[in-house]
Protein backbone atom coordinates (compact mmCIF):
# COMPACT_ATOMS: atom_id res chain seq x y z
CA UNK A 1 0.00 0.00 0.00
CA UNK A 2 1.31 3.13 -0.92
CA UNK A 3 0.89 5.96 1.46
CA UNK A 4 -0.07 8.57 -1.23
CA UNK A 5 -3.05 6.59 -2.04
CA UNK A 6 -4.62 6.60 1.64
CA UNK A 7 -3.78 10.23 1.72
CA UNK A 8 -5.29 10.59 -1.58
CA UNK A 9 -8.78 8.61 -0.05
CA UNK A 10 -8.94 10.05 2.59
CA UNK A 11 -8.24 13.97 1.32
CA UNK A 12 -11.48 12.42 -0.52
CA UNK A 13 -13.55 11.11 2.30
CA UNK A 14 -13.23 14.53 4.49
CA UNK A 15 -14.73 16.15 2.00
CA UNK A 16 -17.84 13.51 2.22
CA UNK A 17 -17.12 11.49 -0.78
CA UNK A 18 -18.83 7.97 -0.04
CA UNK A 19 -17.18 6.11 -2.22
CA UNK A 20 -13.70 7.03 -1.22
CA UNK A 21 -14.71 6.44 2.42
CA UNK A 22 -15.48 2.86 1.36
CA UNK A 23 -12.49 2.76 -0.47
CA UNK A 24 -10.63 3.86 2.02
CA UNK A 25 -11.81 1.22 4.38
CA UNK A 26 -11.59 -1.49 2.10
CA UNK A 27 -7.72 -0.51 2.17
CA UNK A 28 -7.04 -0.27 5.63
CA UNK A 29 -9.25 -3.64 6.59
CA UNK A 30 -7.22 -6.07 5.56
CA UNK A 31 -4.41 -4.83 7.73
CA UNK A 32 -6.08 -4.10 10.78
CA UNK A 33 -7.46 -7.50 10.65
CA UNK A 34 -3.88 -9.30 10.10
CA UNK A 35 -3.07 -6.73 13.22
CA UNK A 36 -6.09 -7.54 15.48
CA UNK A 37 -5.20 -11.25 14.42
CA UNK A 38 -1.73 -11.27 15.46
CA UNK A 39 -2.72 -9.43 18.85
CA UNK A 40 -5.65 -11.51 20.09
CA UNK A 41 -5.57 -15.28 20.65
CA UNK A 42 -7.14 -17.91 17.79
CA UNK A 43 -10.47 -19.36 19.07
CA UNK A 44 -13.60 -20.88 18.07
CA UNK A 45 -14.99 -17.38 17.67
CA UNK A 46 -12.82 -15.02 15.55
CA UNK A 47 -12.76 -11.96 18.09
CA UNK A 48 -10.08 -10.52 15.77
CA UNK A 49 -13.11 -9.66 13.43
CA UNK A 50 -15.14 -8.20 16.38
CA UNK A 51 -12.44 -5.68 17.59
CA UNK A 52 -11.51 -4.61 13.88
CA UNK A 53 -15.13 -4.24 13.54
CA UNK A 54 -15.00 -1.60 16.46
CA UNK A 55 -11.64 -0.31 15.13
CA UNK A 56 -13.77 0.59 11.75
CA UNK A 57 -16.87 2.41 13.63
CA UNK A 58 -14.37 4.30 16.33
CA UNK A 59 -12.46 5.53 13.29
CA UNK A 60 -15.27 6.83 10.97
CA UNK A 61 -17.39 8.40 13.91
CA UNK A 62 -13.88 10.33 14.27
CA UNK A 63 -12.34 10.76 11.28
CA UNK A 64 -14.23 14.18 10.29
CA UNK A 65 -12.13 15.25 13.88
CA UNK A 66 -8.66 13.96 12.71
CA UNK A 67 -6.52 17.21 12.43
CA UNK A 68 -3.26 15.79 11.77
CA UNK A 69 -1.88 15.46 8.00
CA UNK A 70 -3.02 12.94 5.88
CA UNK A 71 0.10 10.77 6.03
CA UNK A 72 0.10 10.49 9.54
CA UNK A 73 -3.59 9.09 9.23
CA UNK A 74 -2.42 5.14 9.23
CA UNK A 75 -0.69 5.53 12.75
CA UNK A 76 -3.76 7.56 13.76
CA UNK A 77 -6.29 4.02 13.20
CA UNK A 78 -3.95 1.81 14.38
CA UNK A 79 -3.48 3.48 17.38
CA UNK A 80 -7.31 3.37 17.42
CA UNK A 81 -6.63 -0.76 17.14
CA UNK A 82 -4.28 -0.80 19.70
CA UNK A 83 -6.34 0.94 22.08
CA UNK A 84 -9.49 -1.66 20.65
CA UNK A 85 -7.08 -4.48 21.72
CA UNK A 86 -6.35 -3.34 24.98
CA UNK A 87 -10.09 -2.87 26.00
CA UNK A 88 -10.36 -6.58 24.35
CA UNK A 89 -8.03 -7.99 27.02
CA UNK A 90 -8.54 -6.51 29.69
CA UNK A 91 -12.52 -7.21 29.63
CA UNK A 92 -11.42 -10.40 29.15
CA UNK A 93 -9.24 -10.90 31.91
CA UNK A 94 -12.04 -9.58 34.12
CA UNK A 95 -14.77 -12.21 32.65
CA UNK A 96 -13.33 -15.35 33.25
CA UNK A 97 -16.66 -16.83 31.92
CA UNK A 98 -15.47 -16.70 28.32
CA UNK A 99 -13.65 -20.16 29.06
CA UNK A 100 -17.43 -21.63 29.24
CA UNK A 101 -18.73 -19.44 27.05
CA UNK A 102 -16.85 -20.95 23.79
CA UNK A 103 -19.13 -21.39 20.75
CA UNK A 104 -17.81 -25.23 20.74
CA UNK A 105 -21.09 -26.04 18.93
CA UNK A 106 -20.33 -23.51 16.27
CA UNK A 107 -16.65 -23.52 14.98
CA UNK A 108 -15.94 -21.81 12.08
CA UNK A 109 -16.28 -24.06 9.08
CA UNK A 110 -13.78 -23.40 6.73
CA UNK A 111 -11.50 -25.46 9.30
CA UNK A 112 -11.80 -28.87 10.53
CA UNK A 113 -11.06 -29.63 14.09
CA UNK A 114 -7.21 -30.81 13.20
CA UNK A 115 -6.77 -26.89 11.67
CA UNK A 116 -8.58 -25.43 14.51
CA UNK A 117 -6.58 -27.01 17.52
CA UNK A 118 -3.25 -26.44 14.72
CA UNK A 119 -4.35 -23.15 14.44
CA UNK A 120 -4.53 -22.26 18.13
CA UNK A 121 -1.21 -23.82 19.27
CA UNK A 122 0.60 -22.15 16.51
CA UNK A 123 -1.09 -18.82 17.66
CA UNK A 124 -0.13 -19.60 21.15
CA UNK A 125 3.65 -20.40 19.98
CA UNK A 126 3.72 -17.03 18.13
CA UNK A 127 2.37 -15.32 21.21
CA UNK A 128 5.47 -16.86 23.18
CA UNK A 129 7.83 -15.59 21.14
CA UNK A 130 6.41 -12.06 20.76
CA UNK A 131 6.61 -12.36 24.41
CA UNK A 132 10.39 -12.52 24.63
CA UNK A 133 10.66 -9.00 22.67
CA UNK A 134 10.33 -5.85 23.87
CA UNK A 135 7.18 -4.19 23.62
CA UNK A 136 8.65 -1.56 20.44
CA UNK A 137 10.21 -4.60 18.70
CA UNK A 138 6.98 -7.19 18.99
CA UNK A 139 5.08 -4.15 17.26
CA UNK A 140 7.46 -3.84 14.30
CA UNK A 141 7.71 -7.49 13.84
CA UNK A 142 4.24 -7.72 13.74
CA UNK A 143 3.63 -4.64 11.31
CA UNK A 144 6.22 -5.47 8.95
CA UNK A 145 5.57 -9.56 9.09
CA UNK A 146 2.16 -10.29 9.90
CA UNK A 147 0.21 -7.06 8.31
CA UNK A 148 3.38 -7.02 5.42
CA UNK A 149 4.04 -3.18 5.84
CA UNK A 150 7.11 -1.71 4.49
CA UNK A 151 9.52 0.21 6.64
CA UNK A 152 8.27 3.81 5.76
CA UNK A 153 4.74 2.51 6.77
CA UNK A 154 5.57 0.73 10.18
CA UNK A 155 7.92 4.15 10.81
CA UNK A 156 4.41 6.05 10.08
CA UNK A 157 2.49 3.78 12.39
CA UNK A 158 5.45 3.50 15.63
CA UNK A 159 6.80 7.39 15.11
CA UNK A 160 10.43 6.30 13.86
CA UNK A 161 12.60 6.56 10.83
CA UNK A 162 12.53 3.28 8.14
CA UNK A 163 16.13 2.74 9.31
CA UNK A 164 15.57 2.58 13.06
CA UNK A 165 12.45 0.71 11.86
CA UNK A 166 14.92 -1.70 9.60
CA UNK A 167 17.61 -2.46 12.51
CA UNK A 168 14.86 -2.79 15.11
CA UNK A 169 13.20 -5.47 13.19
CA UNK A 170 16.72 -7.05 12.48
CA UNK A 171 17.63 -7.20 15.98
CA UNK A 172 14.01 -8.86 17.05
CA UNK A 173 14.54 -11.35 14.49
CA UNK A 174 18.31 -12.45 15.57
CA UNK A 175 17.25 -12.99 18.99
CA UNK A 176 14.03 -15.22 18.19
CA UNK A 177 16.68 -17.12 16.39
CA UNK A 178 19.00 -17.23 19.22
CA UNK A 179 15.87 -18.21 21.20
CA UNK A 180 14.71 -21.28 18.77
CA UNK A 181 18.19 -22.30 17.95
CA UNK A 182 18.55 -23.25 22.14
CA UNK A 183 15.14 -24.53 22.09
CA UNK A 184 16.04 -26.80 19.48
CA UNK A 185 19.63 -27.82 20.92
CA UNK A 186 17.58 -28.63 24.20
CA UNK A 187 14.93 -30.31 22.49
CA UNK A 188 17.38 -32.81 20.43
CA UNK A 189 19.36 -33.53 23.85
CA UNK A 190 16.16 -34.29 25.69
CA UNK A 191 14.97 -37.05 22.79
CA UNK A 192 18.65 -38.58 23.05
CA UNK A 193 18.05 -38.88 26.52
CA UNK A 194 15.14 -40.29 27.12
CA UNK A 195 15.36 -42.85 23.84
CA UNK A 196 14.78 -46.47 23.79
CA UNK A 197 18.52 -46.77 24.29
CA UNK A 198 18.20 -44.10 27.72
CA UNK A 199 15.58 -46.09 29.21
CA UNK A 200 17.69 -49.40 29.20
CA UNK A 201 18.97 -49.50 32.99
CA UNK A 202 21.83 -52.11 33.59
CA UNK A 203 20.50 -54.91 34.85
CA UNK A 204 21.01 -55.64 38.65
CA UNK A 205 20.49 -59.49 40.42
CA UNK A 206 17.86 -60.31 42.56
CA UNK A 207 17.60 -59.05 46.01
CA UNK A 208 20.25 -56.01 45.01
CA UNK A 209 23.47 -58.01 45.12
CA UNK A 210 26.15 -56.84 42.32
CA UNK A 211 27.48 -59.69 40.18
CA UNK A 212 30.99 -59.90 42.01
CA UNK A 213 29.23 -60.62 44.75
CA UNK A 214 26.78 -63.06 43.90
CA UNK A 215 29.59 -65.49 42.50
CA UNK A 216 31.92 -64.90 45.61
CA UNK A 217 29.21 -66.38 47.99
CA UNK A 218 30.20 -70.14 48.80
CA UNK A 219 27.71 -72.37 46.73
Amino acid sequence: MQTNVLAEQLSAARSGDRAATNGLFATLQPMIMRYCRARIDASGHDHAADVTQEVFIAALSSMHRFRGPETSFLSFVFGIAAHKIADYHRARSRDRTHLAAEPVDGPDPELGPEQRVLRTELGARMRGLLGLLTESQSEILILRVAVGMTADETAAVVGSTPAAVRVAQHRALQKLRRHLSTDNAETIRARRFSGPSASKAPSRPAHGRTAGMSSARPA
